[in-house]
């Protein structure tokens, strides 16, 4: 096995790097876009073909979600055009693909969890560009593997846990948003879940929806990260209409997990216990 990790400076590939250098040494090479331009297609190719890679696990994404509306062609340069790039390259090397996507593939107005077989119908530039990645690697690598996630967080990187901390230390107050519902997802938790694929002795190709257990409101998020960090500060619950951003978000964007469970054998830990462990890295730092 030879695994190529793209995106692998950002919060989940910075977790797949600690798992996979513990758990299977020596059978990884990591690329971010300066070691690799995934939407050059030809550089794409000669890299999987001239290194034997048998497995992509493509974590790159254009992921600043209100900069996307604005900035369209990038985004989609890397959410949809990269992909199709990656796709192509498995196809002529024969190599798998884990992609991963997105809870914003959904508009966010179910009332129970995300089947995998739901309606998409992405409601921002970066839900649209991603649901698109998505279409073109299921029509030219069909055997390919994507995992929809939502609300990741680690100890790496920026992220809303990061930020709530910093906010703590410098506000008296936060308002944070408590009419969208989802799961906060540790970015380790999504790591353990791709090598527990990758370790399989099968291969079942389609779609699959991975975050943890549970569900939260960012209000919630907050609370729990200023109840584990000690933080005394006021939290203010507001709607989303008091916090206007450019791109629309899902007010419901929960995922069914029974799918990934059933056919990979995945345990989930509820995202409270995952947020204290990852705060203790984040703390400890």
């Amino acid at each position: 096995m030879k695994i190529l990790i793209t995106g692998a400076n950002g919060q989940l590939g910075n977790e797949l790097r600690e798992l996979l250098e513990e758990k299977i040494p020596g059978q990884t090479i990591y690329t971010d876009r300066e070691e690799l331009d995934l939407t050059d297609a030809k550089a794409v190719e000669t890299f999987v073909v001239n290194n034997d890679i048998t497995h992509i696990v493509n974590c790159a994404a254009y992921t600043a979600v209100d900069k996307a509306e604005d900035q369209k062609r990038e985004c989609a340069l890397i959410n949809t055009d990269a992909v199709k790039n990656l796709a192509l390259a498995a196809d002529a090397s024969g190599a798998k693909i884990i992609h991963i996507s997105t809870d914003y593939v959904f508009d966010g107005t179910n009332h129970r969890p995300y089947r995998e077989s739901d309606k998409v119908n992405p409601i921002s530039q970066y839900g649209t560009t991603k649901r698109k990645g998505e279409t073109a690697l299921l029509a030219l690598a069909p055997e390919s593997i994507i995992i929809r996630t939502a609300w990741l967080y680690s100890s790496h990187g920026n992220n809303f846990v990061k930020t709530m901390l910093r906010l703590a230390d410098s506000q008296k107050e936060v308002r944070v948003v408590s009419d969208q519902i989802g799961t906060p997802t540790y970015a380790r938790d999504l790591a353990c879940a791709i090598l527990k694929v990758l370790q399989s002795h099968q291969w079942v190709a389609g779609i699959y929806h991975f975050t943890d257990e549970g569900a939260a409101s960012w209000y919630d998020f907050a609370h729990a990260i200023f109840r584990i960090a000690g933080k005394k500060v006021k939290l203010v619950p507001i709607p989303t209409e008091d916090f206007p951003t450019p791109a629309s978000r899902p007010a419901y964007s929960i995922l069914d997990r029974s799918r990934i469970k059933a056919t990979y054998g995945v345990e989930i830990p509820h995202w409270e216990e995952s947020l204290e462990d990852c705060m203790k890295r984040i703390l400890a730092q």
